[in-house]
């Protein structure tokens, strides 16, 4: 009895671990169910609707039981702005435009949205927004007077409020964030990791309320380099994907891990592809670490956090979010996709 059970015991877990560990994606379909003449950098899956915002002060949301599409054009005055990131709450939907002036909507009772942000500068420039809970949230900008933007909500998106350099880490001349994908800033609970143009980490443990500075090894001595996205699998484990857009199929120093939250970063797969990318998402629920990353190059996929690539496709998009561990949904260059991974 007892080598029965020691042996049902090794079978369990043997079970168990067998079930963690992914069977790796070997192809993507590719399937569109939105089209226009559009960029469209910035979606939100919210339960069974994918909404998204793009440039001519485009707002739309996507029925995915049904692919029917609901839009609204935002003008303000004569501007019809450019929006790069969104975000939501269970009551609001929230958009950010990039450039000067910054404008800021949320859904209003009326059905309509309402501007409850501008900002305006000859450096404006806002890249990123997302929220930490139903209350409070942030979006991050570009560098002014000595330290990025940062802006964040406490009362649930209806007021805003930049904060002061005094407590933000000292910013490099030029530095900021990419507008890309909507993917530089990642919250896991009251952690909050931002990346930047010039590869240096903004870490905060505690919803913004102090900040730390982190430098990486990550390419950044031009403009168009730098790091475009980061994402966290837990507190622990992230990893970081960028380079220089126009020079795509450059892969030196774009790719980083961190496995102690984001307190150290080693770069990963240096000098292999894939190079640029826009957008790094991990999969889901995979035990095994597998990201997706994508870009106007194409998608690229690893099983090992990032060690091995292989590419899935030449289609390119700008942005993607997983729905669940097969299913993501991707947007690009007149187009969102839905990206079955199998």
């Amino acid at each position: 009895m007892k080598y029965l059970f020691v042996f049902t015991l090794l079978l369990a877990l043997f079970s168990c671990e067998t079930e963690e560990k992914r069977i790796p994606f070997l192809t993507v379909e590719i399937e569109t169910i939105y089209e226009d003449s559009l960029s469209i950098r910035a979606i939100e899956l919210i339960g069974s609707n994918l909404s998204f915002a793009a440039n001519d002060g485009f707002i739309g949301n996507i029925d995915l039981n049904t692919n029917k599409v609901y839009a609204t054009n935002q003008k303000y005055d004569s501007i019809f702005p450019e929006f790069r990131a969104i975000a939501h709450t269970t009551e609001d939907v929230f958009v950010l435009s990039a450039g000067n002036p910054a404008l800021l909507y949320k859904t209003g009772d009326s059905g309509k949205f309402e501007l409850v942000y501008k900002e305006e500068g000859e450096n404006v420039f806002y890249d990123a927004m997302t929220f930490w809970n139903e209350t409070e949230g942030i979006a991050i900008g570009d560098s002014m007077n000595g330290c990025l933007s940062v802006i964040i909500t406490r009362d649930g998106g209806q007021t805003w409020k930049k904060q002061d350099c005094s407590i933000l880490p000292e910013a490099i001349e030029g530095e900021g964030a990419f507008a890309a994908s909507n993917t530089n800033i990642k919250i896991i609970g009251n952690k909050t990791w931002v990346a930047t143009t010039n590869g240096n980490i903004l870490y905060s443990e505690n919803k913004g309320k102090s900040w730390e500075f982190i430098s990486t090894d990550f390419v950044s001595e031009e403009s168009t380099q730098g790091i475009y996205s980061i994402d966290f699998y837990d507190e622990n484990i992230g990893f970081a994907i960028g380079g220089d857009y126009t020079q795509p199929e450059v892969a030196n120093a774009n790719k980083a891990v961190t496995k102690d939250g984001g307190k150290t970063w080693t770069l990963i797969a240096n000098g292999k592809a894939p190079g640029y990318k826009s957008c790094v998402q991990f999969v889901p629920n995979d035990k095994s670490l597998g990201i997706v990353a994508l870009g106007f190059t194409g998608i690229s996929y690893s099983a090992d956090m990032g060690a091995t690539w292989q590419q899935l496709s030449d289609e390119g998009f700008y942005t993607l979010r997983f729905k669940n561990d097969s299913v993501a949904y991707a947007a690009g260059k007149g187009r969102v996709s839905k990206l079955t991974f199998k």
